[in-house]
């Protein structure tokens, strides 16, 4: 895993415009306010794995949203909002169609 930081402008507001108007927004969004993420080694793709808030193991539980971008050089992009078992946000999931690197974070 990559160096742990807080989420960027863009990544945070792809996630607000991806998470609004679910069921469980208001308390997800709120979490977002001082998240801590961790890059993931995905080639480049941009995806990112939230860091736990507490000593609790976590693991993947289910996917919240997907929807599909196309990336500024026209390649299909899928992003995808993950939680942990217990509610939490867990991944933000950036799969390029051809494995390339992500050009440009899209705009939801």
């Amino acid at each position: 895993m990559g160096t742990v930081r807080s989420l960027k402008d863009d990544e945070r507001a792809l996630l607000t415009a991806l998470i609004a108007g679910k069921p469980q927004a208001a308390q997800l969004l709120d979490s977002l306010v001082g998240a801590r993420v961790e890059e993931m080694n995905d080639g480049g793709m941009g995806s990112l794995r939230f860091c736990a808030t507490d000593a609790r193991p976590r693991r993947l539980g289910v996917q919240l949203v997907e929807k599909e971008f196309i990336d500024s050089d026209g390649i299909p992009i899928m992003v995808a909002i993950n939680l942990d078992e217990h509610g939490d946000l867990y991944e933000l999931d950036i799969w390029k169609v051809d494995f390339s690197p992500l050009k440009q974070l899209p705009n939801a």
